[in-house]
């Protein structure tokens, strides 16, 4: 097996007394999806935040393509190659979709706010922006104020944002939730096509179960805020720590 892309050793947070998420050790491969499933506190989206920065560990590490990025913060790891979803909220409402999009595609080629490559540039920075707005399917949206946008097509630029960062890891934690039944299969055919690529790894935090045997190429659960089980997922759900964790009961809403 190649070395992995991402890996986490032994990654603890504790607030208070109550340990989130107590010596989680994983590796994640390039070209793999892995789901992260448990129940509600189980410490899915706390496990995601101490990757990605959002919160520092108090113990444990975080590799990155075998460098050790735990003292980073989020600009850093995002800059490193680890890519979590957008929240809207940490962007810029009151510029249109295609702004933001393009914002990101320039940040991200490193050219920053300079007036001259700006100039040069610009027109190649927004067809590389309008190309991503066409795979989400908010080519015609493109125009239309961020803080206008209706709730399942936030969560399509929350994706889009995410592809522009073109990062090595993609971080979804339940991008589906809250779109309409019409809507939620373009984020999923997107997250279907990124998973193709061999050279990127792919988080998901998700409940749907149905989701997860379509997309999943390995399930983790976290219970309590420990690594109950990691595995393929026809094995992880059929086994003994994972039917008593969950009482016999389907994996259905975790």
């Amino acid at each position: 097996m190649t070395d992995p892309i991402l890996r986490t050793q032994d990654l603890t947070v504790r607030f208070g007394g109550h340990v989130a998420v107590d010596a989680v050790s994983c590796a994640f491969q390039a070209g793999e999806l892995t789901a992260i499933v448990g129940p509600n506190g189980a410490g899915k989206t706390t496990y995601f935040n101490l990757i990605s920065g959002q919160i520092p560990a108090t113990s444990g590490k975080v590799f990155l393509r075998g460098r050790d990025i735990s003292g980073q913060g989020v600009s850093q790891r995002t800059k490193a190659g680890i890519g979590r979803a957008f929240q809207l909220t940490n962007l810029f409402p009151d510029l249109t979709v295609l702004e933001n999009v393009r914002l990101v595609v320039q940040s991200h080629s490193g050219r920053g706010f300079n007036m001259w490559s700006m100039a040069a540039k610009h027109r190649e920075m927004v067809e590389a922006a309008e190309a991503i707005l066409k795979r989400v399917r908010l080519i015609d949206q493109r125009e239309q104020v961020v803080s206008e946008l209706s709730h399942g097509n936030q969560r399509k630029l929350e994706v889009a944002l995410l592809i522009a960062l073109d990062p090595a890891v993609y971080m979804f934690d339940e991008p589906t939730a809250g779109m309409s039944v019409d809507e939620a299969p373009v984020v999923l055919d997107l997250i279907a096509e990124l998973k193709s690529q061999a050279d990127r790894t792919i988080l998901l935090v998700e409940h749907k179960m149905d989701v997860i045997r379509t997309l999943a190429d390995r399930i983790i659960v976290l219970h309590n805020g420990a690594l109950a089980a990691d595995g393929p997922p026809a094995e992880v759900m059929a086994s003994d720590v994972v039917q008593e964790a969950y009482m016999g009961k389907e994996l259905e809403d975790v």
